[in-house]
């Protein structure tokens, strides 16, 4: 069986960052999808699953409440590794395209107030297991470290 494309990036030098997965052709579109790299691969200790759901659903809800982005918008979830997050939007993008809407998006999450969106029994099924503050915490360093003083190594996967 051959190994999918993402499986060959090498994640023993890769970097937090904004990374251009892949792009798909579906009907008379396409669809990017974006690696949200939060975390270095095997180097740092991974997001917990409590802190990827409230994100989870506060990125969501951003980002289909946008008034530019929410036509584009077709998925925002987590990765199986915990490392960071898939983004997928509709059209043929490049990373730096998205760094703004990122920007906004993870400053959306960093100074959120109040319940999160959707985390109720009726809405969810596992609405006990988000937490807020360090959704919060993670997004406020992602955002400081990484995006507002983005770099090209930042951008693209590692050779």
């Amino acid at each position: 069986m051959e190994k999918i494309a993402s499986f060959t990036i090498n994640h023993l030098t890769m970097l937090r960052g904004v990374y251009l997965s892949r792009i798909d052709e579906v009907g008379n579109d396409y669809v990017s999808t974006f690696d949200i790299r939060m975390k270095e691969p095997n180097r740092e200790p991974v997001l917990d699953v409590p802190t990827l759901h409230a994100m989870e659903h506060l990125a969501v809800t951003f980002l289909r409440n946008d008034p530019q982005w929410a036509d584009k918008t077709i998925y925002f979830g987590p990765m199986g590794c915990r490392t960071g997050n898939y983004v997928l939007f509709k059209g043929k993008l490049e990373s730096k395209d998205i760094v703004e809407i990122m920007k906004k998006m993870f400053r959306f999450i960093a100074d959120y107030e109040g319940e999160i969106p959707g985390a109720s029994a009726k809405d969810c099924g596992n609405y006990l297991s988000m937490d807020l503050p360090m959704a919060k915490l993670e997004s406020e360093k992602f955002l400081k470290e990484i995006l507002e003083n983005i770099e090209e190594e930042n951008l693209s996967y590692p050779e």
